[in-house]
């Protein structure tokens, strides 16, 4: 069996993604302009990397499946059973929905009793596609923005009592009811949601064209969601989440974990994302997908968030690791200057996805945008190629 393998991830083609970061990345012609939103790196089954293998190429889950232990070792396979991370590449052009994860145990529970009730896997209103959690950490590539969590209690009420159309908002706030807030709000009835956002948007679209606010402002990206035109009714509830979530900055290398509850969104910029393999996302606006805000308010922590840039820690002169407060993934950049090499061993099925410069893994040449996985218990020796120090970034099961 080879220890080191090619992998060929998926490109997928969501309409909210760029057009020429990821196809630059990798060398892809893309003159037919086709948004290429996530590049998945793994093994779930809807979309499984290619392992280029000594039998030939041959999906990755597949491979794993018929070599688990050999693959990722007895300590994850008796405790996973399947590899239980997925590693992507985002090129987000336009923002994503407003979304939560589930924990485990409710995961189990909404996906047994979505199967009770004989609702398809596949239907456009199935919450649960499988029984995980989704706990993501996710590092830039570039000036990166997001949605992550409610704001302080006072930077809240400054919030409302500042914007006129929120005003209203302020009793129900009250002391502290986060709860109470965002219930309220997502259980009106359209016309009265369109009461209050319509003037809060028709203030974004002013205020951004007269250049008085930027993206550290809830109306820049209330506007960019509208294309500065304000709708003249069915405003999507969404609009009020970007007023009521900390509007976070991530500057290129630095990092966020989100998990289980957290009210979050991307709205802007390139990262690495790497979180457990699972497809569960309850969403809450600023999408055409399915909402269910019963089930939503029911997953979402309701307490203030005090965002925690990661800025990774130094474990020895070449890695640096971002902290992942969960046992199912672990994340480290990697950084060799020219003529370095770095040697380790693995404790997991790992992989190796080269960013920057160019890099030899285990024999494997690797150019920026390809990866490749070394399988657990083995050597790995990584040399910098070229004249560009090497940045690689290393999924792992810790």
């Amino acid at each position: 069996m080879n220890t080191t393998y090619k992998l060929q991830g998926i490109h997928r083609h969501y309409e909210w993604g760029g057009k020429s970061f990821l196809p630059q990345l990798m060398q892809v012609d893309n003159t037919l302009g086709k948004p290429f939103a996530e590049y998945w790196m793994g093994a779930h089954p809807s979309a499984p990397a290619i392992a280029a293998s000594a039998n030939g190429p041959i999906a990755l889950d597949q491979m794993i499946q018929e070599n688990k232990v050999q693959l990722l070792g007895a300590r994850t396979a008796d405790k996973f059973g399947s590899l239980p991370y997925l590693f992507k590449i985002l090129d987000v052009e336009k923002m994503l929905s407003i979304q939560v994860h589930p924990s485990k145990a409710n995961a189990v529970i909404g996906y047994e009793k979505e199967q009770l009730a004989g609702i398809s896997i596949d239907a456009a209103h199935r919450n649960y596609k499988d029984q995980n959690h989704k706990p993501e950490v996710m590092v830039a590539l570039s000036d990166f923005w997001l949605l992550h969590g409610f704001m302080p209690a006072i930077a809240l009420k400054e919030r409302l009592e500042n914007l006129p159309p929120l005003q209203a908002l302020l009793p129900i706030f009250g002391k502290e009811d986060y709860a109470g807030l965002y219930s309220y709000f997502m259980r009106l009835n359209q016309e009265a949601a369109d009461a209050i956002l319509k003037p809060l948007l028709k203030l974004a679209v002013e205020e951004v064209a007269a250049g008085k606010v930027d993206k550290s402002h809830p109306h820049w990206w209330a506007n960019k969601y509208y294309g500065g035109i304000v709708p003249n009714a069915n405003i999507d509830k969404g609009i009020l989440s970007i007023y009521i979530l900390n509007i976070v900055y991530v500057p290129k290398y630095q990092g966020v974990f989100q998990g289980a509850g957290l009210l979050h969104a991307y709205l802007e910029g390139q990262n690495i994302e790497l979180m457990a393999n699972s497809d569960n996302v309850l969403r809450g606006g600023l999408t055409p997908k399915h909402i269910d805000i019963e089930e939503l308010i029911q997953h979402i922590q309701f307490e203030p968030t005090y965002p925690n840039i990661l800025k990774g820690d130094k474990i020895n002169s070449f890695e640096t690791q971002f902290p992942c407060p969960v046992p199912d993934f672990g994340l480290t950049k990697i950084a060799l200057s020219v003529g370095e090499t770095y040697t380790n061993k693995t404790d997991s099925f790992e992989m190796f996805l080269v960013m920057q410069g160019a890099a030899i893994i285990n024999g494997i040449e690797l150019q920026a945008g390809e990866l490749a996985a070394v399988k657990a218990g083995d050597l790995y020796e990584i040399q910098q190629t070229g004249s560009e120090t090497a940045v690689l970034f290393k999924s792992f099961v810790p």
